[in-house]
């Protein structure tokens, strides 16, 4: 492995890194296109072409197909057989007039330098900083093109000397080496290197480049698809990984076994990104995969976050103070240092990392480290690091670090301490504000058996406690305290041989303020740890023992791809380090980020919606819990809701601490640089979320008594607050609902009143019924003594539930022309935007909204959309339910219009969520299956790619990791809750040959496997009535104990 000699360079497991030029390196994949298209378009018109040929325009299509990545020549033969046109060769001494496909390549090359003098070139970011990295590492770099212009390109780009090798298509040609898809060209690469092909990394944008790459038998064979939709195709060639840009490439990353994420050498680019990926939590506490040896800097950010802490700050923006609470990093426990006979320690320079591995162990939850030092004069040590998050005990936590030295021996001094001096600065945007949240109040005196830091949030006076204790085998006592700058220490010194392993194990234990059945969290975290075992591995086997009752019930297994079934494993895992049974002890919503970074504040938004259908079909006391969560918080919807006039309950679109508002008046934008104003707080639809979830529990669970103490009483109150809200027109017959923002955050308003919100969002106003109709619905299947303490409790009578029947029938739902559901009143009205030019110049344009903001435009002028929004109707209720549902209001809906509906925004539709794609996978696969798949396939590399502009580091996006997994059962399998069955409506794609899961079904645990022709269901053993399973028009009752097979029509 390479060494890093500084900071800012990536310390790469491979020995060479190969680049293609066109659309790799420079975004000359466009002139190249524009020049094959003046050519060929020339050549079909010309009258020595015989008439019985095909004569369409050459296409984009057909560039990819038979241009991309091919010599000129190779090109030319390609397309024009495609054509049914064949010519002579002729020779390379053809003049550019010569009927000939050396002529014709001659003329593309003349009209490829033409353009390319006139209209320059573009590089691509993420690519040059990637070449910076790697040379700064002293990793060779080496471009590898079949272009004969590589020169000229460069030097338009201004990067002549950027690559240490290039053999471009002159090259290749004079060696007489084959093109593409032939490896020759690649081969040479290694060859003049005497590096071995598997050594190497080829990155490629071209399905033909990426075969050559794969025969040739290179170790990681890179795809790029800037269009979204190449995937399968690089796939099929042989890509071992896809990506939508290079600067999403960590090359370290392995992803050869489905219960293993693995980082070898470092990359401090995606340092922040496998930080938050290698997370470790277990519902009450989690700890970024930071190394122990790390303070918070721009590269490395340690972070430890209890599950509903909360602070705030005010700060000045604007000219204007602005309040805002954030969720606390707490301190960091994880401090290790070490330094070789009293010289510089590790952290200020005393040692040098030569070799890095990093592993992420899903099966057993816990992170190893493997690292390589080595002092200035060549003595070498090696750590081995084994970090767990108890899932056995919430307030439990341990590192362990085995040293070794290597080929000498004397003494090593070792450091352990918990940093206080943490503050908030992992999003770059609030480093700007406010970010101090912490008090130390005391710490331990130099005696104590068991030092403990206590610390107190500045605002809301929460204290945290923080229980250490370090062994060093082979030592007694607790080291030499010091204190500085905010750091506890504990130092030892202790004689290493060489080649005998020495090991510091650090347990933790934190308790806070907020806990129960604890007299301080001082005292709590001293018993917690008191009473913890002295050995790792008998606390780890507890932690292990625990974690795998809790996976067994959650894997989705599928027979299919490797990297695929990876993915999956990595979200099951994630959303289980911020969710687990541990969460139903506390008062902690659904954190948008995870417990994974510090990414929208902390905040609970409506991400919930995409979360606890997996979470109820599974652990549904969590569900419950998190419900009881905004149950909790109804006082303060109440209030926000009798501010603005309205009655029932408005609830936040972010909570925090105590449900009110603390969506953010203004966000800074980094395109920009300018503070803008944030107006999804008009979003009125986190409430119909909120019900919608609590009818959701209850259907699964038929859990009565929570129905009617709290359930009933979180969706009353949501359909108090849209009746409320409906403004009636009288010649319309028709309730309406103005001033709002639907799921589309890129709409805030009229283009002449942004911020002022629309009317009549579609989703908004038939969900708005929906409530309406669920309430009048509990309140009628509730009886006697229970509807009138019901009734009593909250003030309900008979005309308020009739009113609420006649508004859920009597909403408006916008229509265009051609019967397409509209976004809202008047979105037929606002402009098209130019797709392809925004696409042609930003590439990545999922962020809409703010690169028109930096133009000084606005997307509320424009059909668009940020996510989906009208189709998010289609993923809650199902193409039958929504149908249905739209009857009932008076709206008479075809397939035909519901499909239309669903293309009309597809096409229209940036993806600036990671929600858009989960709720698209799950629409398309009613319609289309494989397509489905496709969009799927995009949906599951949000984080880890982190595709969605280098956000992962602040935090995993907990809703699109559970709602891919949710995608699953909700629509490959077809699994809906309806009130009498558990229907499955299969719809498999061709990428998954079968699936397995489990569900928790109305006291059942199920076992649920199917593939293209037959389902099974089976039930655990128990003592739970018999429920019923429905599979097309086949309904069964299903006992506990039974197995039921259903044979599945074929695919049409």
């Amino acid at each position: 492995m390479t060494e890093s000699p500084t900071a800012a360079a990536a310390l790469s497991p491979f020995d060479v890194v190969i680049f293609d030029l066109d659309g790799v390196v420079t975004d000359t994949a466009s002139v190249h296109e524009a020049a094959w298209r003046d050519l060929f378009n020339a050549v079909l018109k010309d009258g020595r072409i015989p008439p019985e040929v095909r004569k369409e325009p050459f296409s984009g299509i057909d560039y990819q197909k038979y241009l991309d990545g091919r010599q000129r020549e190779d090109g030319i033969v390609a397309f024009l057989a495609s054509r049914g046109i064949e010519l002579p060769a002729g020779d390379v001494s053809d003049p550019a007039a010569a009927w000939s496909v050396h002529g014709l390549a001659v003329r593309k090359n003349q009209l490829f330098r033409e353009r390319l003098g006139n209209e320059g070139v573009a590089v691509f970011p993420g690519t040059v900083a990637l070449l910076e990295r790697l040379r700064s590492g002293r990793v060779p770099v080496v471009l590898a093109t079949s272009s004969r212009n590589a020169s000229a390109v460069l030097a338009a780009a201004g990067l002549s000397n950027a690559f240490d090798l290039v053999i471009d298509g002159a090259v290749a040609g004079e060696l007489g080496l084959a093109g593409k898809p032939d490896p020759a060209l690649f081969l040479e690469v290694v060859h003049r290197l005497g590096i071995a092909p598997a050594r190497a990394v080829v990155i490629e944008d071209a399905v033909a480049g990426v075969e050559a790459a794969h025969q040739g038998g290179f170790g990681l064979v890179v795809g790029i698809d800037r269009t979204h939709a190449r995937r399968s195709a690089l796939e099929a060639a042989g890509a071992d990984v896809v990506l939508d840009d290079v600067s999403e490439l960590d090359l370290g990353r392995v992803l050869t076994d489905p219960w293993r994420l693995v980082y070898e050498g470092y990359d401090p680019a995606h340092e922040g990104h496998r930080e938050a990926l290698t997370t470790l939590g277990n519902g009450y506490v989690a700890v970024r995969g930071a190394a122990p040896e790390s303070r918070g800097s721009e590269i490395r950010y340690p972070g430890t976050y209890l599950a509903g802490v909360y602070n705030r700050l005010v700060s000045t923006i604007q000219g204007q103070a602005s309040e805002d609470e954030h969720m606390v990093n707490l301190p960091n426990w994880l401090v290790l240092d070490v330094r070789l006979d009293g010289t510089d320690w590790w952290t200020r320079g005393g040692l040098k990392i030569r070799r890095e591995r990093r592993v992420l162990d899903l099966l057993r939850a816990t992170l190893r480290r493997e690292v390589l030092l080595e002092a200035a004069e060549g003595r070498r040590l090696e750590l081995v690091q084994r970090r767990f998050v108890s899932m056995a005990q919430p307030h439990l936590m341990a590192l362990e670090t085995t040293i070794t030295a290597r080929g000498w021996s004397g003494s090593v001094g070792i450091r352990t301490g918990l940093d206080t001096g943490v503050s908030n600065e992992n999003v770059p945007e609030d480093a700007l504000l406010s970010h101090h949240h912490l008090l130390v109040l005391k710490g331990s005196g130099p005696g104590e058996p068991i030092p403990v830091i206590e610390v107190e949030t500045n605002q809301s006076h929460i204290r945290v406690a923080t229980a250490l204790r370090t062994q060093v085998s082979g030592l007694e006592g607790n080291g030499t305290p010091s204190q500085q700058a905010g750091m506890y220490y504990r130092s030892f010194e202790v004689g290493l041989t060489d080649g005998m392993p020495l090991t510091v194990i650090k347990t933790a234990a934190i308790v806070s303020s907020r806990d129960r059945a604890v007299s301080s969290p001082a005292s709590g975290a001293r018993l917690v740890l008191s009473a913890a075992g002295q050995g790792f591995d008998g606390m780890l086997a507890e932690h292990e023992a625990v974690w795998g009752r809790l996976l067994h019930l959650f894997v989705v297994t599928i027979d299919g791809s490797l990297q695929v079934q990876l993915i999956l494993n990595l979200h099951v895992f994630h959303v289980l380090q911020t969710l687990s049974p541990h969460t139903a002890e506390l008062d902690a919503g659904v954190p948008a980020r995870g417990l994974h970074g510090e990414g929208y504040r902390g905040h609970i938004f409506w991400d919930e919606l995409f979360v606890l259908p997996l979470l109820t079909s599974r652990l549904p006391s969590v569900t419950r819990s998190l419900i009881d969560y905004r149950w909790r918080r109804l006082p303060a919807a109440r209030e926000a809701a009798a501010a603005a006039g309205f009655r029932g309950a408005l609830f936040p679109w972010q909570s925090g601490s105590d449900g009110r508002e603390e969506t953010p008046r203004w966000l800074f934008s980094r395109r920009s640089g300018r503070w803008v104003p944030d107006y999804s707080h008009l979003q009125r639809h986190a409430g119909l979320a909120v019900a919608f979830n609590a009818w959701q529990y209850f259907l699964a669970t038929q859990d009565r008594a929570w129905l009617l103490h709290r359930g009933a009483e979180l969706v009353v109150e949501v359909a108090r607050l849209v009746a409320s809200m409906a403004e009636y027109d009288s010649e319309q017959d028709r309730f309406h609902l103005r001033g709002v923002m639907g799921p589309d955050e890129y709409h805030t308003g009229y283009p002449d009143d942004p911020g002022g919100g629309l009317n009549d969002n579609a989703y908004t106003n038939v969900m708005a019924a929906w409530v309406c109709e669920q309430a009048h619905e509990i309140m009628t299947m509730i009886h006697g003594h229970d509807l009138e303490e019901l009734r009593g409790r909250l003030s309900v009578d008979s005309s308020e539930v009739e009113t609420w029947l006649h508004v859920s029938k009597r909403i408006f739902v916008p229509f265009d022309a051609e019967g397409i559901i509209s976004q809202f009143d008047g979105y037929e009205d606002l402009q098209e935007l130019d797709w392809e030019h925004y696409r042609t110049k930003y590439k990545n344009i999922e962020r809409l909204d703010l690169i028109l903001e930096a133009e000084g435009d606005s997307t509320n002028r424009y059909r668009l959309a940020k996510q989906a929004d009208v189709l998010m109707l289609l993923y809650l209720l199902g193409e039958q339910e929504l149908m249905l549902f739209l009857a009932r209001m008076g709206y008479s809906v075809s397939t035909d219009q519901l499909a239309a509906t669903v293309e009309y925004y597809l096409a229209r539709t940036a993806h600036g969520s990671t929600l858009s794609r989960v709720a698209h996978a799950s629409v398309l696969a009613a319609m289309d299956p494989d397509r489905a798949w496709s969009t799927f396939r995009e949906a599951l590399t949000a984080d880890l790619d982190d595709t969605q502009g280098g956000t992962t580091h602040t935090g995993i996006h907990l809703g699109a990791m559970a709602g891919t997994i949710d995608v699953i059962q909700r629509s490959f399998a077809g699994l809906r809750i309806t009130k009498d069955a558990l229907v499955f409506s299969p719809k498999m794609p061709n990428g998954i040959r079968a699936v397995s899961f489990r569900v928790r079904y109305r006291d059942h645990l199920l076992e649920v496997s199917l593939d293209h022709s037959t389902l099974t269901v089976s039930a655990a053993p128990g003592d739970a009535a018999g429920v019923c399973i429905r599979v097309g028009s086949e309904r069964v009752l299903l006992a506990a104990g039974e197995l039921r097979k259903f044979l599945l029509p074929a695919p049409a």
